[in-house]
C-alpha cells in the first residue's frame, strides 16, 4: 500500500488555523466493517512514508493497532459517534423514528422553502454520467462559497480527476447527487457515492445566507425520501466526525477512533505534543464557552 501526502490540522471549530504535511498510509474501515467489530491489518509502511493515518476504527481497537507498530508515535486521536441511517424499513417508518415536534418542524421548513419556489420544492436528482456535468456546474459555484471551503478547504472537489471519477461510478451506478435550488437559484447540494448497498455521506453544502432557512436539512430529507423509495440500500453513512446534522437524521451509531502513527522522529515527536496541546486548549475553550453560554455565538463567529 502507497501513502499520500496528507495534512495533519489545527483547527478551531471550522477554521483551520495550520496543517503539517506528512506521507502517510491511510487505514480506514467501511462502516460494516466497523460494525461488525473488524480490527484492520497494519500494512507494511513503505520507506518514503512518515506513518499511517486510522480512520473510523473500533475505539476498542485502538490500544491494539498501536502495540502492532512498536515505537511508532500516537497522537491526535479524536473519539466520536459514526452514525448512520438503517434503511431496512419504509421512509414512513423512517419519519416515525422522529418526534411529532421534530416532523412538524421539518414540514414547516420544507413548506417555507417550497413557497419561494412557486410551492413546489425544486430538487434535481443526478445519476447518469451525462448528468454529471450539469450538477457540478451548479455544485461548485455554491460549494467555493461554503466555509467548509473557505475555511478547511474542504469543499467539493473540482479538478478534472474527480469530475471523471464521478462519471465512472455513474456508469457503475454508484453515485447519487442533488440539488435543491430556490427561486431559481442553487441554494444546496449532496454529493453521495454508494458502496456496495451503503450510500456515503461525502459532500453536502449550502448557501450560507440561506443557513437560517436550513436548506441542507430539507435536501437531505428530500433526498432520503427518494432513496428508501430505491428500495436498494442498506445503510446510509455519515462517516467520520460527529455533528447535529447527523445526530437529527441517524438512526444509530458505531463507537469509533481516528488517529495518527507516525515514525518516532525529533519532528514527529514535536509536531504530535504540539497537536495534543492545541487540542487541550480548545477543548478548555470549548468547555468554558459552553458553560457560558456562549458556544453558539463562538462558533458563528468562526465560520465567518
Amino acid at each position: 500500500m502507497s501513502g499520500a501526502v496528507t495534512s495533519i490540522r489545527f483547527v478551531i471549530g471550522s477554521r483551520q488555523v495550520y496543517a503539517a504535511r506528512r506521507r502517510l498510509v491511510t487505514v480506514s474501515l467501511s462502516l460494516e466493517q466497523l460494525l461488525s467489530g473488524s480490527v484492520p491489518p497494519v500494512p507494511p509502511l513503505p520507506k518514503d512514508c512518515d506513518g499511517y493515518r486510522f480512520l473510523s476504527v473500533p475505539a476498542d481497537a485502538h490500544k491494539a493497532l498501536v502495540q502492532s507498530a512498536p515505537g511508532f508515535l500516537p497522537g491526535g486521536q479524536q473519539d466520536y459517534a459514526r452514525r448512520y441511517i438503517a434503511m431496512d424499513g419504509t421512509f414512513a417508518d423512517y419519519l416515525g423514528s422522529f418526534s411529532g415536534k421534530t416532523r412538524s418542524t421539518l414540514k414547516r421548513k420544507q413548506r417555507k422553502l417550497a413557497d419561494l419556489s412557486g410551492g413546489t420544492l425544486d430538487i434535481e436528482a443526478f445519476a447518469r454520467p451525462d448528468d454529471m456535468d450539469r450538477f457540478f456546474a451548479g455544485a461548485v459555484p455554491l460549494s467555493r462559497q461554503t466555509y467548509q471551503a473557505r475555511l478547511l478547504g474542504a469543499g467539493l472537489p473540482e479538478d478534472p480527476a474527480f469530475i471523471s471519477a464521478a462519471k465512472a461510478l455513474a456508469r457503475e451506478d454508484r453515485l447519487r447527487a442533488y440539488l435543491l435550488r430556490v427561486d431559481g437559484a442553487v441554494a444546496a447540494y449532496l454529493y453521495l457515492p454508494i458502496d456496495g448497498d451503503t450510500l456515503v455521506y461525502a459532500y453536502l453544502g449550502y448557501a450560507p445566507h440561506m443557513a437560517a432557512a436550513s436548506v441542507g436539512t430539507v435536501l437531505q430529507l428530500a433526498a432520503l425520501e427518494q432513496l428508501f423509495a430505491e428500495g436498494r440500500f442498506r445503510y446510509f453513512d455519515f462517516t467520520e466526525g460527529d455533528g447535529a446534522h447527523k445526530e437529527l437524521f441517524s438512526t444509530g451509531a458505531a463507537h469509533a477512533c481516528s488517529f495518527y502513527l507516525l515514525r518516532p522522529t525529533a519532528a514527529n515527536r514535536a509536531l504530535l505534543a504540539s497537536l495534543a496541546g492545541f487540542d487541550a486548549t480548545i477543548s478548555g475553550a470549548k468547555a468554558l464557552t459552553a458553560r457560558l453560554g456562549l458556544g453558539a455565538a463562538l462558533r458563528r463567529m468562526l465560520r465567518r
